[in-house]
């Protein structure tokens, strides 16, 4: 026979916890009507984007390549800053700029979207007045509906600059080219995207001296950045690996266009100082020609060669380079 045992203060708490637990049971879950909340298609979270650190950096680049874009027209260099990128709807940007203004439609095919260049047309008209009107920097603009056919030239040259300086800024992110499309004088006029779609809007700030700033925009559909837009989030850009050499091209160019005078050294005769003292118009000092004629440039030999006629000019035909013989330091 098994002997009993009394059960300890904490055994005993740990049963009757036991029954107590087993009498509660398990409630079903409730339905709250009050916690759902609607949703609209369309009006998704635009954090996706993060906080557009590379297309800041994209922008940044922007503002420096379009310098040089409206260099020759200004005779001076600007300074361009770029604002943070915002996000609005497309009537909420169209509201809040003047319906007259350069309105450039660009086809990214590579992104299957397209983008806006818009230009303010008095900065339009003050480009017109300095590239034609010398270097005095002065704004002649006035209220008109439509620009006159010089102004319509200058867009044509500063949008194909500033959609090269696009093309060559957005190249470390994705190589992309931007076509246009159409040109509109009216922004309600431009057929882009709906009035209620969300677009990027990135702005820049063109100063000058002696003339107050004017600005221009860079409109992107969120659509057409939703494909790039973990890229976007990066804050890891790699470089584009090819080298731009258009400058180098435009340095060898010009090293190359230096104008250089050739000297052809026929012969050194010799005379003594009375005679060259006493020499008068008519006198002749007589020269042995050489086999070849020395060629300098800038006082340093260069080439041998022989002397001829080329029709009616003469002329000397270059036979071999002359070596140097200086001897070089150790």
């Amino acid at each position: 026979m098994v002997g009993s045992r009394k059960l300890s203060n904490e055994e005993v708490e740990a049963l009757l916890g036991g029954l107590e637990a087993d009498k509660k049971k398990p409630s079903a879950a409730t339905f709250d009507p009050n916690e759902v909340r609607e949703f609209k298609f369309g009006s998704e979270d635009l954090s996706l984007l993060g906080d557009y650190y590379a297309l800041r950096l994209i922008n940044e680049k922007i503002a420096r390549y379009v310098r040089s874009v409206f260099l020759p027209m200004l005779r001076v260099l600007p300074r361009i800053s770029s604002f943070p990128p915002e996000v609005k709807s497309f009537d909420e940007y169209t509201e809040s700029c003047d319906t007259f203004a350069s309105v450039t439609n660009s086809r990214i095919e590579e992104l299957r979207g397209n983008c806006l260049l818009v230009v303010q047309a008095p900065f339009i008209s003050h480009l017109t007045n300095s590239y034609y009107g010398g270097s005095k920097v002065q704004s002649l603009f006035e209220t008109q509906g439509e620009f006159t056919a010089t102004e319509n030239r200058i867009i044509e040259i500063i949008s194909d600059g500033m959609l090269s300086s696009m093309e060559a800024a957005w190249k470390d992110l994705i190589e992309t080219k931007f076509d246009v499309q159409s040109r509109e004088e009216n922004i309600q006029l431009i057929s882009f995207v709906d009035g209620d779609d969300t677009v990027i809007v990135c702005s820049f700030m063109v100063q000058m001296p002696s003339h107050d700033p004017v600005s221009f925009d860079i409109v992107y559909p969120l659509q057409t950045l939703k494909p790039i837009s973990s890229q976007l989030r990066s804050r890891v850009q790699n470089e584009y690996a090819v080298d731009d050499r258009t400058w180098k091209e435009r340095l060898q160019n010009a090293v190359l266009s230096i104008p250089l005078t050739l000297s052809a050294e026929l012969g050194r005769p010799k005379t003594t100082l009375g005679k060259l003292w006493n020499s008068k118009v008519g006198d002749t000092f007589t020269m042995a020609l050489p086999e070849s004629v020395l060629i300098k440039i800038a006082g340093q030999s260069v080439f041998r060669a022989d002397v001829g006629k080329v029709g009616p000019n003469a002329a000397v035909s270059m036979k071999n380079r002359v070596k140097d013989n200086r001897k070089k330091d150790v």
